[in-house]
């Protein structure tokens, strides 16, 4: 897709090749070369790396399974169902076997991802 054109777009999910991420493994449906204001992923989590997105808010919403997510040093439980919003300049990680859609806005950007350790 040309990222000036700004037509829908329209991707299954069988599509999509997952690739490896701090988090797991994350399939990009949507992304920044689409040329759109956001990125959607879905992301297979099970022992997240801290990091963190300088410019990146993101949306997560468990659709499988379950576990933890460390937002700054909390904690807090994942189950089907949860929501959790996270402002740039979160560190932020996951684990436990749960998939998540994952919304970015701007749009994921690999730059943007910064290892913070723990």
């Amino acid at each position: 897709m040309n990222a000036n054109s700004r037509q829908p777009i329209v991707r299954n999910l069988d599509e999509i090749t997952p690739v490896p991420c701090p988090c797991g493994q994350s399939s990009r449906l949507i992304n920044a070369a689409d040329g759109t204001g956001m990125s959607l992923h879905i992301t297979h989590m099970t022992d997240g790396d801290a990091h963190m997105h300088e410019l990146t808010d993101e949306l997560y919403y468990i659709i499988e399974g379950s576990g933890h997510i460390e937002l700054d040093g909390q904690v807090h439980a994942l189950t089907v169902g949860t929501a959790v919003y996270i402002p740039a300049g979160v560190s932020h990680r996951g684990w436990g076997d749960f998939r998540a859609v994952i919304v970015a806005t701007p749009p994921f950007d690999p730059d943007d991802e910064i290892a913070t350790g723990g």
